[in-house]
């Protein structure tokens, strides 16, 4: 199947506005008040869309039920993901994070719904995999996570990605029944929902927004934004083929990491970029 160039700008453009407002989360002295917080004007501008679209989701238990489920897992996501930038470096995290739907998501397009991808396009996945693995830390024969992630972080960070592989999973589907923007609010809400009790319970919303506005208001922005067009891409070409791609996104996390944040990097990271980008362009070739 062919994957479309819209899709193929869209999947990147969203990969890089996820790195870019996971640095503003990690920046951020308190992790949950942001995260809860970014997600409050597009949620609120958006949600007369859910609304409206909710009137027509077909009376079925499995429809309500996937849309229930979206809920649950982004409230689930948004719990793990402020715990983990508690404990670890963005350019620790985002790797195993972002990496772990790489090889799953695809698996789940070709076992359940029926997609396919040449051998090339697994060769890429096996690419980025591989990419992922050394940005992490983890290198055969030193030990396992290596110098990077401890054992806590690191399961910390695999059950954000597991999370966001059923999320993801969950959504293609959930897009039979809701427009992508409709599907953008179902996923706020769980986030929001995830978060509200930590938010509240820190008494310093106030205090997180005024101290950070600008990097609020961009994060606002860019992390709903991140995911609509994540959305319209995987509403126009294979989820098998979309999912993997959009972890372009580990690289510019690793890169805003070293320029940014000023964590400290090996040559292996930027060679595991430089392999990251091979297997994205292998499973775009692979596609068209």
């Amino acid at each position: 199947m062919d994957l479309p160039v819209v899709s193929l700008a869209l999947v990147m453009c969203s990969g890089l506005a996820h790195a870019v407002w996971n640095l503003f989360a990690k920046k951020s002295e308190n992790k949950a008040v942001f995260l809860w917080a970014m997600y409050i004007p597009s949620t609120i501008a958006l949600l007369p869309v859910l609304a409206i679209e909710a009137a027509n989701v077909p009376p079925k238990p499995e429809a309500w039920l996937s849309i229930a489920l979206s809920l649950a897992l982004n409230s689930v996501y948004a719990l793990l993901l402020a715990m983990t930038y508690k404990r670890s470096d963005l350019s620790q995290a985002y790797p195993v994070m972002r990496g772990t739907p790489t090889l799953l998501v695809p698996v789940l397009g070709v076992a359940f719904l029926h997609e396919s991808l040449p051998p090339g396009g697994w060769v890429g996945i096996g690419c980025l995999v591989a990419g992922f693995a050394v940005m992490s830390g983890w290198l055969p024969g030193r030990g396992g996570t290596g110098a990077s992630l401890s054992a806590g972080p690191f399961l910390l960070a695999l059950s954000v990605g597991l999370c966001s592989t059923a999320y993801t999973f969950v959504d293609k589907l959930n897009l039979a029944y809701l427009s992508p923007i409709a599907l953008l609010v179902v996923t706020n809400l769980g986030f929001i929902l995830g978060l509200t009790p930590s938010a509240l319970a820190s008494g310093s919303i106030r205090a997180v927004i005024g101290r950070r506005w600008k990097s609020f208001l961009v994060g606002a922005l860019l992390s709903p934004g991140s995911y609509l067009l994540f959305l319209f891409a995987m509403s126009r070409a294979p989820m098998a083929y979309i999912a993997p791609l959009r972890e372009i996104g580990i690289v510019f996390g690793v890169l805003l990491g070293l320029l940014v944040l000023k964590e400290k990097h090996g040559a292996s990271r930027l060679a595991a970029s430089a392999a990251v980008v091979a297997g994205i362009f292998m499973i775009a070739v692979s596609g068209n």
